[in-house]
């Protein structure tokens, strides 16, 4: 930004701005009537308003202030009046009364910070009956109104001094018909139940402004589930969408770019920015709080950072709104007008000189490409209409026919169930409607699968098992790109078929292109688990923790359908998802635990991984070897109210642990845990400590115990107790262990599995002879004789064999191979190849 002299502004101002060289005029004057000391609030407002109107303009023109902090000044001066206008209001009614029980909730560009110069602000005025000061014998609503119509004239009332703010209260719950301040149960009341698409959008933006602060705050976290839903409603999408449309319609005489054009809502506009960010924050917002940003140029940078949309656009459509909003108060600071229109002929000129470029068409030059590109960004968030799928049999079997579509009758006969509203989800007449405007889409996608009619029979089952189709249909309308993954996904994977049928809001995750990209860190994972909402309890984590694994899991199998990612690489997606969602509920159940009975001085729990888990590879389907340990002196005892001993302790922890990875609830089950690798097997108690799981190692194990330690691997416990585990493991693997015959016991192990444990097919890629189990044990036999490249991960494990001569080079390709098809047939085929039982160090 390029900051000028002040006299230049000055300069500037006097010449293209009759208000401004208004306010320059009387700025002596303006100054002493502040200073003469107490003023009656509504006078020293106006006077204040004119004082920072010029101060906030100069500052604008010299290019001190940027874009921000004019906008954050003005929101501020807002703030400040309503607040103000309040208090004298209550006192006024009732002398020395606490401004209390009524607040005002700001929304709109006062809620982001992001007034302009002549904005109207739109709050809604809330009051609490319990607490709001009246006189007596007044019933409480009367001296809500009048003390809400009494803020209004403050702020309204228009003198020598100009005025104050102009307030806009039909944003408020059915304005034609509610009183202008509302009971706040009734505002809470209203926003959970009736309150329509539109008015969520408007609560993107929304805070508690002025008046009663806490009660404001009380009502906004209240009602912050009705704004951000987990589950999204595309109709609000689709308001917002036909919103846009219907301004473009209403005001198509300032849509054409030139004298003339309206800079907030016109076609490449201001408001097209602004829903834009909103459209998208409503998607994703509800999943992702850091994506709530209420002011528009932090939405888009958010939206950026977290991949939902292109880092180009956030930044092109950043430098659109800047332009946009800066020229809109060249405009706005000529006459102080509430005007967004671009004038024509000499007024033009004025205003591009005001900006400091050389006239009306060096402006409109400087404005046509930011406009072209907002339009054309925007417009790509309304599809195309296709043409609607015939109704009658022969024009339909003859349309699914040329769409692909080999056996047309038994197609024709899903359809017409599907639109006689046969199940329930499809029998309302907004399900029937949202039905048609995706069907020909939907159909085109499906005929693109290798057996057409098996996804069409897929999506069926879809449906009849949906409460209700209308979100996914608007999802489809909104996004017509997912049908062609919905397709492959009902054509190759029943896995996530049968996973979208119990949560079809999975397909909400899928609307961008993050969906597709590798999962993050371990911790950047875990703290997406660890964010709930405000005050949410155990209970509550836990839903959260199954939701956010549920979508993770489904998007990484989505990835390996959609053939947008390396299964290699979705095998370590699926760990990283395991690891985070055992280190967060670990975490969660032992601060919850120790609530009740403390904690045991000097120990603490462990987790250990083995089988894919450990070797940080699993499959959609894998469940979780696990070994629980823990430190310290097994004599201890806890020091809470209720204290327990330390091995009843640990053991109870790892029982409640365990009921936090495993035990189904509402969204759903995340994983089975397999604890049989522990000391002594199933017989052994559940949680050693660390001394005695270190013992039975080097005395006592077997030798397919060993084998499986070689993928031992700490998920849980501090820095200290991990690496203790680690030094354990490796002392083992390194030589402290009885002496057995390494290579004939796991002979003698693999014969009996094979016994046990046959093929389940051509496509068993574990336990077919030459499969993964057979590799694994040749790896850990090497391993174990030669006591060399002890890593978990299988890959880099037999990579340092092969360096050191201990297996053929050509084997790292097989496991990769062999991989793959394992975490590829879990997924797509997931009855062939899965044998019974766990508990083997190849799991």
């Amino acid at each position: 930004m390029t900051v000028l002299p002040i006299d230049h502004a000055r300069r500037r101002a006097g010449r293209h701005a009759p208000f401004l060289a208004g306010l320059m005029a009387r700025e002596e004057a303006t100054a002493a009537a502040l200073d003469a000391g107490d003023l009656p609030v509504g006078r020293r407002l106006r006077l204040e308003r004119r004082r920072l109107a010029l101060e906030v303009a100069l500052g604008d023109l010299s290019g001190t202030l940027d874009l921000t902090a004019v906008t954050r000044r003005l929101s501020d001066f807002a703030d400040h009046a309503l607040d103000a206008a309040i208090a004298e209001a209550i006192r006024e009614r009732v002398p020395g009364a606490e401004p209390r029980g009524f607040a005002a909730i700001a929304l709109g560009k006062q809620g982001s910070h992001e007034l302009n110069y002549s904005s109207d602000i739109d709050p809604i005025f809330l009051y609490d009956p319990a607490t709001l000061p009246h006189r007596a014998r007044e019933e409480v609503a009367d001296a809500a109104v009048r003390i809400g119509r009494r803020v209004l004239e403050l702020l309204h009332a228009r003198d020598g001094d100009g005025y104050v703010v102009r307030v806009d209260l039909r944003l408020r719950p059915s304005p034609e018909i509610t009183p202008i301040a509302i009971p706040v149960d009734a505002a809470i009341a209203y926003y959970e139940s009736q309150a329509l698409p539109w008015e969520r959008a408007a609560f993107i933006r929304a805070r508690a402004a002025a008046g009663d602060m806490a009660l404001g705050q009380r009502f906004l976290d209240t009602i912050r589930p009705f704004i951000w839903r987990r589950s999204l409603d595309f109709g609000a999408v689709g308001e917002i969408l036909d919103i846009t449309r219907r301004i473009r319609d209403h005001h198509a005489q300032g849509q054409a770019f030139g004298p003339g054009f309206d800079l907030k809502r016109g076609r490449g506009g201001i408001r097209e920015v602004e829903f834009f960010a909103q459209i998208h924050q409503l998607i994703h917002g509800g999943r992702d709080a850091a994506l709530r940003a209420p002011a528009t140029r932090d939405a888009l940078a958010a939206l950026a950072a977290a991949g939902r949309i292109e880092p180009a656009e956030a930044q092109a459509l950043a430098q659109a709104y800047t332009l946009l909003r800066t020229i809109e108060h060249r405009v706005q600071m000529i006459d102080d007008r509430q005007t967004h229109t671009l004038p024509d002929a000499e007024a033009l000129d004025h205003v591009a000189q005001l900006h400091g470029v050389a006239d009306g068409a060096a402006l409109l030059a400087l404005l046509a490409p930011h406009v072209a590109r907002v339009a054309a960004i925007f417009d790509r968030l309304a599809p195309a209409e296709t043409p609607a799928l015939p109704r009658h049999g022969d024009r339909l079997a003859e349309r699914l026919g040329t769409a692909g579509f080999a056996e047309t009758d038994e197609a024709v006969k899903r359809v017409a169930t599907w639109r006689e509203g046969r199940y329930p989800s499809l029998r309302s007449a907004a399900a029937q409607s949202a039905l048609e405007a995706v069907l020909p889409g939907l159909i085109e996608a499906l005929a693109q699968a290798p057996v057409p009619l098996v996804a069409l029979n897929r999506l069926d089952r879809l449906l009849e098992r949906l409460p209700s189709a209308i979100n996914i249909f608007r999802l489809l309308e909104a996004r017509p790109a997912l049908a062609a993954l919905l397709a492959a996904v009902l054509s190759h994977a029943p896995t996530l078929a049968e996973e979208l049928a119990r949560r079809p809001d999975l397909l909400d995750g899928l609307i961008d292109a993050s969906a597709l990209a590798p999962v993050g860190t371990v911790e950047e994972l875990a703290a997406e688990m660890r964010r709930t909402e405000r005050g949410a309890d155990y209970q509550a984590l836990l839903e959260h923790v199954r939701r956010v694994v549920g979508d993770k899991r489904f998007a990484l199998g989505v990835q390996i359908v959609a053939g947008a990612a390396d299964p290699l690489a979705v095998a370590g997606g699926y760990a990283r998802v395991a690891e985070a969602a055992v280190e967060t509920l670990a975490s969660a159940a032992t601060a919850e635990f120790a609530r009740a009975h403390g904690n045991v001085p000097g120990g603490e729990l462990v987790i250990l991984a083995l089988g894919r888990m450990g070797g940080a590879a699993l499959t959609h389907a894998s469940d979780l070897d696990l070994i629980y340990l823990f430190t310290g002196d097994f004599s201890a005892e806890s020091d809470g109210a209720r204290p327990l001993g330390a091995t009843l302790y640990f053991t109870r922890l790892a029982q409640r642990v365990t009921a936090a990875l495993s035990v189904p609830t509402a969204a759903g089950p995340l994983y089975a845990i397999d604890t049989r690798l522990r000391p002594s097997g199933a017989q052994g108690p559940l949680v050693v400590t660390l001394d005695s799981f270190a013992r039975y190692q080097r005395e006592e194990a077997w030798t397919w115990e060993h084998m499986a330690l070689t993928r031992a691997r700490p998920i849980h416990g501090s820095t200290a107790a991990r690496a203790g585990v680690v030094a354990i493991v490796a002392e083992v693997l390194e030589g402290a262990r009885p002496p057995r015959d390494v290579a004939a016991d796991a002979q003698a192990m693999r014969a009996e599995m094979a016994r046990h444990k046959p093929p389940q097919g051509a496509l068993d890629a574990k336990l077919l002879p030459g499969g993964l189990v057979d590799l694994e044990f040749a790896v850990h036999t090497a391993q174990l004789t030669r006591r060399i490249a002890f890593d978990p991960d299988l890959a880099r494990a037999i990579d340092a064999l092969a360096a050191a001569g201990a297996c053929p080079p050509a084997l790292r390709a097989a496991h990769d191979l062999l991989t793959r098809l394992l975490v590829t047939v879990r997924l797509v085929a997931p009855r062939c190849g899965r044998a019974g039982g766990g508990g083997d160090a190849g799991r």
